[in-house]
Order: structure tokens, then sequence, then C-alpha cells
């Protein structure tokens, strides 16, 4: 079989247009420029997930198996103190828990500044 014969290749090597692949085969044609992506307003349609972190606990296998219904875990959070807003899973600032309606909701203190203009291609 002749690699100048096989699609698959010839579609991985369109991806590297301006690079030698040290194959011996021809360039292969430059494909037109793609248009301009505007990557903030791209970034502004990325789900995320936000959470509001209570506190954290240390302790022991043991005492984790000892738990039941009943237990009660001190946290490492002071009563009245704001919790940490996180979006998968990093910090960005801090809040505090309000009722809306039938919800708990969250009351931004403060937040780290996301600016998604500010990121350029």
């Amino acid at each position: 079989m002749n690699m100048n014969d096989n699609p698959a290749i010839d579609a991985l090597l369109n991806d590297y247009p301006d690079q030698d692949l040290g194959l011996g085969l021809p360039a292969p044609e430059a494909a037109p420029a793609a248009p301009g992506r505007d990557l903030p307003k791209l970034m502004r349609k990325i789900p995320v997930t936000l959470t509001l972190e209570v506190g954290e606990a240390r302790l022991s296998l043991y005492d984790l198996a000892q738990l039941t219904s009943e237990s009660v875990v001190e946290l490492d959070t002071l009563a009245g103190e704001p919790l940490t807003i996180k979006v998968n899973g990093t910090a960005i600032g801090r809040a505090e828990v309000v009722v809306t309606g039938e919800n708990y909701g969250l009351k931004i203190i403060d937040i780290a500044g996301l600016d998604l203009d500010q990121l350029n291609p």
C-alpha cells in the first residue's frame, strides 16, 4: 500500500501545512485561513460549576467509619464567617448564605476579577 493513497494520513497532514514532517512527501496545499474567533465571547458560553464551601475537617478513617446520622463534625470555619466561593474547585471569592424564596442563595462579599475580555487569542 502506498502511503500517498491513504486519506486518513492526508487528513492528518492537512493539520500541519507549514511543517516539514520528514516523510519525503510533498507539502500539502495550505488550507484557507479560518475566520477569526472571538475567544472571550466563546469562553462566556462554557458552563462551570459554582460551589460554596462551608469548611473542612480532618479525621481518621476510623472516625469516619464511626459517623452516624446523629454525629456532629466540627469544621474549621467559625460561625458567621464568610464562606468560600469556588468555580470548578478553584477559590474565587467569599460569600454569605441567604434565603431566596424557598431556596438557599449566596450574597457575594468579595470576588476575584473574572474579566474574560482580557483573554487575547
